[in-house]
């Protein structure tokens, strides 16, 4: 096969219940093959059988080394490293590499890289550790996974008002019930952001933007929240200031491919509130087509 061209590898499958993760996952996986991109199925880790390399095995061997990006669900570390190592050994390099994977994925690896740039954290191993959040802060203070919060269960779910509720919820996140912890909780300084609109549990809405970027070069944004809110239409002077925020970060963090979240505050300057692999990641509101030639370009 004529290798060069990039390859998409994709867990998308009607056998998968539905779900919104699985809706973004087919319109990205749709709009790849739309695009005129090579796409091959790979089982999600729980419904593969065989080796991994059986699990590749149908994808043709490259001549060359030829660019990957897979597009699934959240994966171990562990599993990562299979599919990373399965696919080269077809001739594939997925973008970014397990260290780097990890270092985006991760929270707790990109915030040694983003202070100043993000709202102070720390990391939590045990709900008794609550103790050390620092006074100056004071409460509320907003928790999550170091992979992800429980954001789309309302305000009640991420934000705990004094050391008690915080205890519960560090409970929460290293219980089976919510695995995406890995163990780690962090909880962040609670910044004001600027927005327009409350969820009905009453989470303010912030002004926040998913940001794609491929080697520090942003390829793509789209606003987070669904609905109309005025919020979404940026001026040039707000793109300009939102972008070179993440184009820092990405730089700081010397990841190939990143997603960032972007939130500004209510003093209009621009912050990152996570991030993450976009290999993984809902592309909310990307425009989809545009992402993919951009990426396409520059691989």
């Amino acid at each position: 096969m004529c290798a060069r061209q990039m390859i998409v590898l994709s867990e998308a499958s009607d056998a998968l219940p539905p779900s919104a993760s699985r809706r973004d996952l087919e319109a990205a996986t749709a709009i790849a093959k739309l695009m005129g991109i090579p796409t091959y199925h790979i089982p999600s880790h729980d419904a593969r059988l065989g080796t991994v390399d059986d699990a590749l095995a149908h994808i043709p061997l490259q001549t060359e080394p030829t660019p990957a990006v897979w597009l699934g669900y959240i994966p171990s570390p562990e599993h990562y490293a299979e599919i990373y190592q399965a696919a080269y050994r077809r001739g594939l390099y997925l973008l970014n590499t397990p260290d780097e994977h990890l270092t985006v994925q991760e929270f707790d690896r990109a915030y040694s890289h983003l202070q100043g740039l993000t709202p102070e954290s720390i990391v939590l191993t045990c709900s008794e550790q609550a103790q050390r959040v620092p006074a100056e802060w004071g409460f509320p203070v907003f928790v999550k996974g170091a992979i992800q919060s429980r954001k789309s269960r309302g305000w009640k779910a991420c934000v705990a008002h004094d050391v008690e509720e915080l205890h519960h919820l560090v409970d929460l996140l290293l219980a089976d019930l919510y695995p995406w912890s890995r163990g780690r909780v962090i909880v962040r300084r609670l910044v004001p952001l600027r927005h327009t609109r409350m969820a009905p549990d009453g989470f303010p809405l912030g002004r926040e933007f998913r940001v794609l970027l491929y080697r520090q070069q942003p390829l793509s944004y789209g606003y987070i929240w669904e609905g109309d809110d005025p919020d979404k239409f940026l001026s040039v002077a707000d793109e300009v200031a939102m972008l070179d925020c993440a184009i820092a970060a990405a730089q700081r963090l010397s990841t190939p491919l990143v997603t960032l979240d972007m939130a500004q505050q209510v003093d209009n300057t621009w912050i990152v509130i996570e991030t993450s692999d976009p290999q993984f990641t809902a592309f909310t509101h990307l425009p989809l087509i545009q992402a993919w030639q951009q990426l396409m370009h520059i691989v």
